[in-house]
C-alpha cells in the first residue's frame, strides 16, 4: 500500500484516493429524518451503489490506487484493544446518555468483531437493538420517539468533508451540523494508529481541540503556496484564520490564503458546490457568486508574527495575483444561463474533480456544463449519478485524495 500523503495542487496527477461505497447506512433513512440526516430524498441504495462502483471503476482506470474507508478502519480494529478502546472514545466524545444506557450500549458494541463494529456506528445503532436485551424504558416506547440511539452516518460516501491534507500534513477536520460530527473519528483513527499510515503526516491537526467549525469541501489547494477557503454556512471565519495561523507559525509552504464568503444557503454549502479548479488558469464557478456582492479577502503572515487579512477587489482579479497568473478563466456551470445554471448547479455541475491537468470527472446530469468543459479543452469523465446527486455533492465531494504527484 502505498500511503505518501501530498497534495499541493488540486490537479496534479492523482495517485491515491480514499473512498467510500454507501452501504446500509442510507437504509435507515426515513422521511422525517431526513432534514436532520441532511438529504433531500432517498437513494435507492443497490442503484447507488453501481454507480459508486462506477465512479471507483473510473478513477482506478486513471492509474488511482482507491483505498476504501471501510477497509482502513477495520484494519485497525482487528486488535482487540484499539477496538475496545475505539468504542469507548466513541461514545464518549460524541454521545450523552443516561448511565445504564451508556453502559448497555458500550457492552453491546464491545461485544462486536471488527467488521461488525464499522458496519454499527456507521449504520447506526437502533434502540431497539439494545432494548432487546433489557426492559424498555419509558422513552423507547413512546410512539414518536427517535429510533437511535447512535445516528446513521448517511453522508459517509461524502468522504471529502472530515479531513483534508495540505502540502504534507492533514488537518481533521471539525463538522458543523450534527449528524456528521462522528464522521472525523474515522480518519484519525487510521492517521493515528494504522501501521501503514502512522508518521505519515508531518502534521495531524485536530481541529476539535480549539472548537472552530470546518469542513474539506471549502478547502482547496490551488498551489502549494496558495488555499482557498469558503467562508461557508458549515466553515467558519475563525476556522480559517486559525488554519492560516497554524500554516503559517509551522513554515508549511503555504503563504496566501483567499477566504471567498459564500451565500448560507443549502444550494452553496461549501465552496467545491460553487468552484473548483479544473486546470492551472482555469476555474468551473456558478455565477451566482460573482457580481457586485463579491467578498475575498487575502490572508498573509505579518512581519510581527500575526496575519495580515486584506480584502480583495474580485475572485478572478485576486486569484490571478495570487497565482501569478496573468488571465484566469471562469467556465460558468450552465453555461451562465440562470436557469440551466442554477439546475446544474443544483446537481452540482460545478463539483468537478480534477485527475490530472484538465482531465475531470463530473455527474452526467449536468449537460450543458459538460458541453462547456471540452469546448474550453478538458478531457471530461461522466459518473450515473441518478442516485449518488440525490446527497447533494459531486465527484469532488466523494473523494478524499492521500497524494498527488508533484508536477
Amino acid at each position: 500500500m502505498n500511503t505518501n500523503i501530498y497534495i499541493g495542487s488540486e490537479i496534479d496527477p492523482l495517485q491515491s484516493v480514499v473512498i467510500h461505497r454507501p452501504g446500509d447506512e442510507l437504509e435507515n433513512l426515513m422521511p422525517q429524518y431526513m432534514e436532520r440526516l441532511l438529504f433531500d430524498d432517498i437513494p435507492y441504495l443497490p442503484a447507488i451503489q453501481r454507480e459508486h462502483d462506477i465512479f471507483a471503476a473510473e478513477l482506478q482506470k486513471t492509474g488511482a490506487q482507491v483505498l476504501y474507508l471501510k477497509d482502513l478502519v477495520v484494519d485497525v480494529l482487528q486488535d482487540d484493544e484499539k477496538r475496545q478502546s475505539f468504542c469507548t472514545e466513541f461514545l464518549q466524545r460524541y454521545y450523552s446518555f443516561e448511565h445504564d444506557i451508556y453502559q448497555e450500549v458500550l457492552s453491546y458494541l464491545k461485544e462486536l468483531t471488527a467488521e461488525e463494529l464499522f458496519q454499527t456506528v456507521t449504520t447506526g445503532i437502533k434502540k431497539k437493538m439494545i432494548a432487546s436485551k433489557r426492559p424498555l424504558h419509558l422513552a423507547d416506547m413512546i410512539g414518536q420517539s427517535y429510533p437511535f440511539y447512535v445516528d446513521p452516518m448517511t453522508n459517509l460516501y461524502f468522504s471529502r468533508d472530515a479531513q483534508s491534507v495540505i502540502g504534507d500534513a492533514v488537518s481533521i477536520n471539525m463538522m458543523d451540523q450534527k449528524a456528521r460530527a462522528c464522521e472525523p473519528f474515522l480518519m484519525e483513527t487510521v492517521f493515528q494508529q494504522h501501521s501503514k499510515f502512522v508518521g505519515q503526516a508531518s502534521h495531524l491537526w485536530l481541529n476539535r481541540e480549539h472548537g472552530y467549525r470546518i469542513e474539506g469541501g471549502d478547502i482547496l489547494v490551488l498551489r502549494p503556496d496558495v488555499l482557498a477557503i469558503g467562508i461557508s454556512a458549515r466553515t467558519s471565519p475563525q476556522a480559517i484564520e486559525s488554519l492560516a495561523r497554524t500554516l503559517f507559525t509551522e513554515k508549511s509552504a503555504v503563504t496566501k490564503v483567499l477566504a471567498i464568503e459564500l451565500p448560507k444557503k443549502r444550494a452553496f454549502m461549501h465552496l467545491d458546490t460553487v468552484f473548483t479548479m479544473v486546470d492551472h488558469d482555469k476555474f468551473t464557478i456558478h455565477p451566482a457568486i460573482l457580481g457586485s456582492q463579491e467578498s475575498v479577502f487575502l490572508l498573509e503572515p505579518a512581519e510581527d508574527g500575526e496575519i495580515s487579512i486584506t480584502r480583495q477587489s474580485h475572485l478572478q482579479e485576486a486569484l490571478g495575483r495570487a497565482l501569478d497568473l496573468a488571465e484566469v478563466t471562469f467556465i460558468p456551470c450552465g453555461g451562465g444561463d440562470p436557469i440551466t445554471a442554477a439546475r446544474e448547479q443544483w446537481s452540482d455541475g460545478a463539483n468537478t474533480f480534477a485527475v490530472a491537468p484538465g482531465k475531470v470527472m463530473t455527474y452526467e446530469r449536468n449537460a450543458t456544463t459538460n458541453r462547456l468543459l471540452r469546448e474550453y479543452g478538458l478531457e471530461v469523465i461522466e459518473i450515473p449519478d441518478s442516485e449518488l446527486s440525490r446527497g447533494r455533492g459531486g465527484p469532488r465531494c466523494m473523494t478524499f485524495p492521500l497524494y498527488r504527484k508533484p508536477l
